[in-house]
């Protein structure tokens, strides 16, 4: 597709180009050592043609299912996983971690602000009634990060309750404006609580964080963790699912909420899902890369062009989200609508504001992916509200997301929203 470019824009990507060529040598070690570590972990489990075969109905005896959550595992760097294609989102698998080990009276402490938006009414912050932890007598309270966007101990320590059970942390920045947290960070976290509070489980949201760095939660002695599969770690060929890793006796707890208790994780048919899990896993270290590069070019690109960005374009990464402030709705609608039109499938569909399940806000996304909100293979999308915000995920290919920013930034030119 060939786009003619305002000189404006076609300057911002030449800029953005040479900013993210400095960086390639980085990103690409980083994926070199993942993908020997995705590849041992095949290996170790002896991954066979048979593995990759689905079954039906109840799925019992499913082997191929048991070496799927062992090759999990031993890449997030924890005793057990859970990989499951029934988990309908990262927020089902988030929840059923929840809901399996925190019990009526327990506390639940957020030590990086409240959590993303879909987390919102699984923890009983919207909504009422419906079933959420409030509702089930689980107590919640939550610490900000400062201003500088670390985690405050001080604040911790005195926010921590003779109840506290679980300390829950968000990995990404979500729908936030601030910056989401390194393995150094988590290991820090996890090492601080272990010590003084044995009793208190880490949980981390690892949404959009696996395989950006070359360590895992797991790695840093996290106790449970929580993902989507349509995010890093499907590779863009999961069709849907998530999983749950971490200590073994947590992640029963999880699968008994998964399915029932007494059944866990010893039932539930794989399939035809069960190919493209194994496929999809093999391939992640490569499209984490491909991600991070088209990152890199949106964040120099975008403040080029005079937009706050954040992370900077020169910035470490933990994640894979890059977020563009907007200023106006107006804006953030022509973006998305632009973005769009670089989409292999519904290019010519025009994204408007609408209300979702799960979100206070009426959010506009766009994305025109062959797996429904797979941002893995690259979306955008945001809450409109001030300061108008949106969030870039993921990206297939580094060429994918480089076309919908030069077609997003034609968008806003054409609408005149671009300042020359």
């Amino acid at each position: 597709m060939k786009v003619d470019l305002p000189e404006l824009i076609r300057r911002a990507a030449a800029t953005a180009e040479d900013v993210l060529h400095k960086q390639i040598p980085v990103v690409q070690a980083r994926s070199e050592v993942n993908h020997a570590k995705v590849l041992q972990a095949f290996q170790s489990e002896q991954v066979m043609a048979y593995h990759l075969q689905g079954t039906t109905g109840y799925g019992l005896g499913d082997t191929g299912r048991d070496v799927l959550d062992r090759v999990f595992a031993r890449i997030l760097g924890t005793e057990a996983a859970l990989v499951r294609g029934q988990f309908v989102s990262g927020t089902h698998a988030i929840a059923a971690a929840l809901f399996g080990v925190l019990r009526p009276g327990d506390h639940m402490l957020s030590v990086n602000g409240n959590p993303y938006d879909t987390l919102e009414e699984v923890i009983g912050l919207r909504g009422e009634g419906q079933g959420s932890l409030r509702d089930f007598g689980v107590e919640y309270s939550a610490v900000p990060l400062d201003l500088e966007g670390k985690i405050q101990y001080p604040l911790l320590k005195a926010a921590v309750r003779p109840n506290t059970k679980l300390l829950i942390v968000q990995r990404s920045r979500g729908y936030a404006w601030g910056r989401s947290l390194s393995i150094v960070e988590l290991a820090e976290l996890t090492q601080f609580v272990h010590q003084r509070f044995p009793r208190i489980l880490v949980f981390v949201d690892n949404c959009y964080g696996e395989l950006v760095e070359t360590l895992e939660p797991g790695d840093v002695g996290v106790d449970l963790m929580a993902g989507s599969l349509i995010k890093n770690l499907g590779g863009s060929l999961a069709p849907t699912g998530g999983y749950v890793a971490g200590k073994k006796g947590l992640v029963q707890l999880a699968a008994q909420r998964l399915t029932a208790p007494g059944i866990g994780a010893q039932v539930g048919a794989s399939l035809e899902w069960q190919r493209l899990f194994f496929q999809g896993l093999y391939f992640s270290p490569l499209t984490v890369s491909e991600a991070l590069k088209g990152a890199i070019f949106a964040a120099a690109f975008w403040q080029d062009l005079g937009f706050e960005v954040t992370p900077l374009p020169e910035a470490e990464r933990t994640d894979l989200i890059q977020a563009v402030r907007l200023g106006s709705r107006e804006k953030m609608i022509a973006f998305c609508q632009g973005l769009q039109k670089g989409s292999p499938i519904d290019s010519h569909v025009y994204p408007e504001p609408a209300g979702m399940p799960g979100y206070e806000n009426e959010v506009i996304m766009a994305g025109g992916t062959f797996i429904q909100g797979a941002t893995s293979e690259f979306s955008a999308d945001g809450p409109l509200r001030e300061p108008y915000i949106l969030y870039q995920q993921g990206g297939i290919s580094y060429h994918y997301v480089k076309l919908g920013n030069l077609l997003a930034a034609m968008a806003l030119w054409k609408q005149g929203l671009l300042e020359v």
